[in-house]
């Protein structure tokens, strides 16, 4: 679902604002809720309608510099989720100035993925965390493999936002006193970069459920000891331990 509500922003850029490609989008915050019972899967494939209202758009020389939009999606007419997103626009050679030198160095050691039932995946290859030799519960390293074909879909000089989110998600599961759980709400803000050179500690708590049997996870993100992001993941847990937890957590 976070995927969605970012990806409908890069397209309206693109077709509806006329950014070129090759520009970037500094995302900025991203959430979203969903409707549960609306997303559950059919016999036949599901028909899902997205609207899109756009809202504090800034231009700078008549180019998109920034915006906000909030998303609307409909189930046979039925809403099933909402989601809204904000960020600014920037030209590449924009960009190279913003970002400035690299920091030097290889990446970041890749450290043994946390078991990947654990965290709503299959493959360790899906595992974007790592135990920290230190940490206890509630704490890790993030994992970031370049070669992953989903998170690192093309070049980046940075940890994607959809990394540090994936994240925040497989911890609230890892967190979950259940084997499986259904996010129905997640909020992530992002303070600065996070780069691929040091480590990136992420730190997660979890509330006690509420009358409705759900609960709040509250993950930080951190490297070089500046706080990277924060991130809310509301979810409903699950009894029964699916063969493929990734259709749940």
């Amino acid at each position: 679902m976070a995927e969605t509500v970012r990806q409908i922003g890069s397209l309206l850029a693109h077709a509806e604002f006329d950014v070129p490609l090759g520009y970037q989008f500094l995302m900025w915050h991203l959430d979203y809720s969903v409707v549960a019972e609306r997303l559950v899967l059919g016999d036949a494939p599901a028909e899902l309608e997205l609207d899109v209202v756009c809202s504090h758009v800034r231009r700078r020389g008549g180019m998109l510099a920034a915006m906000r939009y909030e998303v609307v999606i409909r189930r046979d007419g039925e809403v099933a989720a909402t989601g809204s997103a904000s960020y600014t626009c920037t030209s590449p050679e924009v960009y190279r100035r913003l970002r400035g030198p690299l920091p030097p160095g290889p990446p970041a050691p890749l450290g043994a993925p946390v078991p990947p039932r654990a965290v709503g995946r299959l493959s360790p290859f899906d595992v974007v965390l790592s135990a920290e030799a230190e940490g206890g519960p509630g704490r890790w390293l993030i994992r970031a493999d370049q070669r992953h074909p989903i998170l690192f879909d093309h070049p980046v000089d940075h940890i994607p936002g959809m990394v540090l989110l994936e994240a925040a998600r497989q911890a609230a599961c890892a967190l979950a006193p259940y084997p499986a759980i259904s996010p129905t709400a997640l909020t992530g803000t992002f303070r600065r970069y996070a780069e691929l050179t040091s480590p990136c500690r992420i730190e997660a708590e979890r509330d006690e459920e509420d009358a409705s049997g759900s609960w709040v996870t509250r993950v930080n993100g951190h490297q070089d000891g500046e706080l990277l992001f924060t991130c809310s993941v509301t979810a409903l847990g699950h009894t029964a331990s699916p063969a493929d937890p990734s259709g749940y957590c």
